[in-house]
């Protein structure tokens, strides 16, 4: 312990075995020891006593877009990483849109890290994308360094970015497969899709109506199906519909390679309560009721949901109209994630390790990246999240990080100020304050 450079001292450290007080010792950028509360500060390591403030692991977001180059109006690599540093999130993983060119061969996605380099207060990587002309870029991707490889069933909402059919997601699939790849799969089926209703318009019923459960269901069936015949790995994007639950379970307990994640917005808010009009709460797959959220906690619980992911999806404010049917949809929502997830948590009786294991573990083993992030533990990268998890706030969009602010959580009362944010050591962010970008571009190893 004698290169110790660094203690952080606290009553709850939150630890892959619980929450116990904890000296915390980094050197080099790395955790070193978690020690006993009162061991002593090794000498010449600099003390930063938290008092009774949580320290948490760094938050891994999966699923993040950051549009960057090309819709940089929408977001953009520094205010992203500025937001998800605000929101105690230290790794973010970025998806292959909606940026210009999208992450589709190794020369668009040389491009994307060009221009993060700089700008990234956090950690970033790469998803690539798989599209039914560019089979023969997988493997290149893969050993690019990427992911893994994000999919849509059902029409993208962007037309550089054009959907699987059956027989090109199962094409797909076998190359990814044949190198032990990843697919990330917006699931959703396009005949289900197109058999519902179609009203437009303000209403959020309508809107609801017109992104049916059955479309999900009937997507990730086929693709567990899949994924069996193939002994592929699979992950299923943002699930909203509970009735894809019992499939999933089945699934998993018959050994098919699957995952699934889940988003603060299906967590925390709630059909009943969207008001008409309201595109800021528009999503695919929507935002479902009251009923549907309980079961989605329940499968959080069970671990039938293995993570939650914010699914980051800004736009102009402009694009965002009181028409649910032309409206972009996606919710913004990198440093509001890890209070809206706790408030909600905490009133149905989790605790923090549980948010951890959501949203800091199992992301971080779902990228392959739990050898140095998600944990506090020694060997894993310094990176943490101070949290003060008793202070409530309100949301007010103009201390937004994002570079539009529009936010469907705007005015809600949540618990979990975030007081600061480390990165390998370093505060990156303390009260509102930030440092320079520190970030690095990460890559998953063949």
């Amino acid at each position: 312990m004698s290169d110790a450079e660094l203690v952080l001292r606290s009553t709850r450290v939150i630890t892959p075995g619980g929450t116990r007080a904890a000296s915390v010792a980094v050197a080099g950028g790395t955790i070193a020891a978690v020690l006993p509360y009162d061991a002593p500060v090794p000498a010449g390591a600099r003390l930063e006593d938290l008092g009774d403030d949580a320290l948490l692991p760094g938050l891994v977001d999966t699923h993040v877009h950051v549009n960057d180059p090309g819709r940089t109006e929408w977001e953009g690599f520094w205010t992203a990483t500025r937001a998800a540093a605000a929101g105690g999130i230290t790794t973010l993983i970025d998806m292959p849109l909606n940026s210009l060119p999208p992450t589709t061969d190794v020369g668009r996605l040389r491009t994307k890290q060009r221009v993060a380099a700089d700008k990234a207060h956090i950690d970033v990587g790469f998803w690539g994308g798989a599209l039914p002309d560019n089979v023969t870029d997988l493997r290149p991707l893969h050993e690019a360094g990427v992911f893994g490889f994000k999919a849509f069933l059902s029409p993208s909402g962007v037309d550089e970015f054009p959907h699987l059919g059956p027989e090109q997601l199962a094409r797909s699939l076998a190359e990814i497969a044949a190198f032990d790849g990843l697919l990330i799969v917006h699931a959703e089926d396009p005949r289900h899709l197109a058999a519902a209703p179609q009203h437009g318009g303000p209403k959020y019923a309508d809107f609801l109506a017109s992104r049916p459960r059955d479309a999900e269901d009937a997507a990730i069936a086929h693709l567990v199906e899949l994924a069996k015949r193939q002994g592929a790995r699979v992950h299923v994007l943002h699930l909203s519909s509970s009735d894809a639950l019992p499939v999933i379970a089945a699934a998993k307990a018959d050994g098919v390679r699957v995952t699934v994640e889940t988003c603060p917005h299906y967590l925390t808010l709630t059909a009943e309560e969207v008001p008409d009009g309201a595109s800021e709460f528009k999503c695919c797959p929507p935002i479902r009721e009251a009923a549907n959220q309980d079961l989605l906690w329940q499968a959080l619980a069970d671990g039938t949901i293995d993570c939650v992911v914010t699914d980051h999806s800004p736009s102009t404010a402009d694009l965002k109209t009181d028409d649910f049917s032309t409206a972009w949809g996606g919710i913004s929502s990198l440093q509001l994630s890890l209070p809206a997830v706790w408030t909600e948590a905490r009133g149905r009786g989790h605790g923090l390790e549980d948010v951890v294991r959501w949203m800091a573990a199992r992301t971080a083993r779902l990228a392959g990246l739990d050898a140095r992030k998600g944990a506090i533990a020694p060997g894993r990268d310094a990176d943490f999240a101070v949290l003060d998890p008793e202070r409530s706030f309100t949301v007010d969009p103009a201390a937004l990080q994002h570079r539009n602010r529009v936010t469907a959580y705007a005015g809600r009362t949540l618990y979990g100020v975030v007081k600061s944010t480390w990165l390998r050591g370093q505060r990156i962010v303390a009260d509102g304050e930030f440092t320079e970008p520190k970030g690095r571009l990460l890559t998953c190893s063949p």
